[in-house]
């Protein structure tokens, strides 16, 4: 029912896809598209544009994902090459060459494009390439990255009707770590700045409060006075409906801002936009790899972006109040009629509220070393697929089955 890295050439790409979508990846960052939707079309693609800008003064993730995980994405590399495309693109600023993109550089011994040798053709190349661009904010959005490399104008098409994938780093890495060993996404590298004694760079579960976060950042988890709570970097970020303690890390949650209301007023684009690049120093003393938090509650988001309109749909709870789960266990399958993703525990711990909006979680201090939570934490979710509609399914256990070895969903029934 799902594909792993070693079966990749072998698999179709509807499994591919249904192997994406069950381990519940989203875009790490900008809309937070669900990327099963993407890999959908591999068949109809031969490049993959990996988008290693991370435009924001104040963004370490992808790099440090870059330099830190620099074997993953070579073995990654090889497996795409050999089994599916033709040329992988990695992208990334020039100024970040010596000290973040060298390591990947000399693991996958690709071929160097400097800025001014852009755009490239990519019939004329194979293997992996590394495209690197002058520093230049707007050249972390996807239509202008592709076409400075490729020379590719998106108008009303998607990168795929040019034969393009294109996705971020850490988009990428959780796609390897999908295929590599069947992992579901379930935390998120997340940056805390702005109006903070301290920028922080933080390994969080999806979920996460934005109060634990301010408090990692030594500003307390009280409401904000005469402040704005944004989701997004300096130039891209939007202004949170809530309090810190309601809002809860998205998949593409990259950073978490505090700002004056006054100065998100002034510096508010169209769509709501806040832009404050030049209203706020971004310098000075940076976390550069990530510290791991454990809260003790997350509010895990049955959609990573809402405003896909009809396009995108929320996650149906297949978890109530009480249900005790572990980390990585499924409590959300796709929803039906359009582009949907699963969602999964991002902690150990009992379901506390489930609302049209998110699942609630509460760790509990439940005896890690009874046999009782041993057998809790090793259960695993079971997928089969309708023989009607072929809907991938989630089922608690393999005896849902009985005796039959074909099942039909509840909306064929």
């Amino acid at each position: 029912m799902s594909v792993n890295l070693q079966q990749f050439g072998r698999a179709e790409v509807p499994e591919i896809a249904t192997t994406l979508r069950n381990a519940g990846i989203s875009g790490a960052g900008g809309a937070g598209f669900p990327t099963h939707a993407k890999w959908e079309h591999l068949d109809d693609v031969s490049f993959l544009l990996v988008n290693h800008q991370e435009s924001e003064p104040n963004y370490y993730v992808d790099k440090w994902l870059g330099r830190s995980r620099a074997g993953d994405f070579a073995s990654f590399f090889d497996a795409l090459l050999e089994q599916a495309l033709e040329l992988v693109v990695v992208c990334a600023k020039e100024t970040d060459r010596e000290r973040w993109t060298r390591e990947l550089e000399d693991v996958v011994d690709g071929t160097v494009y400097a800025p001014e040798q852009l755009p490239l053709d990519p019939d004329d190349e194979s293997g992996v390439v590394f495209a690197y661009t002058e520093d230049r904010y707007e050249y972390g959005m996807e239509n202008v990255l592709l076409r400075l490399v490729a020379d590719v104008v998106l108008q009303d098409e998607l990168p795929m009707d040019h034969g393009w994938i294109v996705q971020n780093t850490e988009t990428m890495h959780n796609v390897f770590r999908a295929l590599d060993e069947g992992d579901p996404v379930t935390r998120k590298l997340v940056h805390v700045d702005g109006n903070v004694p301290r920028h922080r760079f933080l390994d969080v579960p999806v979920g996460t409060p934005a109060a634990t976060l301010l408090e990692a950042a030594g500003r307390s988890s009280a409401e904000l006075d005469d402040e704005t709570l944004a989701d997004g970097g300096p130039g891209w970020c939007f202004e949170v409906d809530g309090s810190p303690a309601e809002f809860g890390v998205k998949k593409r949650t990259n950073c978490v801002l505090v700002l004056d209301d006054e100065v998100v007023a002034e510096n508010t684009l169209g769509d709501g936009r806040v832009n404050v690049l030049n209203a706020y120093d971004w310098s000075g003393d940076h976390e550069t790899e990530p510290t791991r938090i454990e809260p003790d509650v997350v509010r895990i988001p049955l959609i990573t972006n809402p405003d896909f309109g009809d396009v995108v749909v929320e996650s149906r709870p297949i978890v109530g109040e009480g249900a005790e789960v572990t980390e990585g266990e499924m409590i959300a399958v796709p929803g039906k009629d359009a582009i949907s993703n699963t969602q999964h525990a991002s902690i150990d711990g009992t379901v506390t509220a489930v609302t049209d909006a998110h699942v609630e979680i509460r760790r509990d201090a439940r005896d890690e070393s009874s046999s009782a939570y041993v057998a809790e934490h090793e259960r695993m979710v079971y997928w089969t697929w309708c023989r009607e509609c072929g809907e991938y399914v989630a089922r608690p256990d393999p005896e849902h089955l009985g005796a039959r070895t074909e099942y039909v969903c509840e909306d064929c029934r």
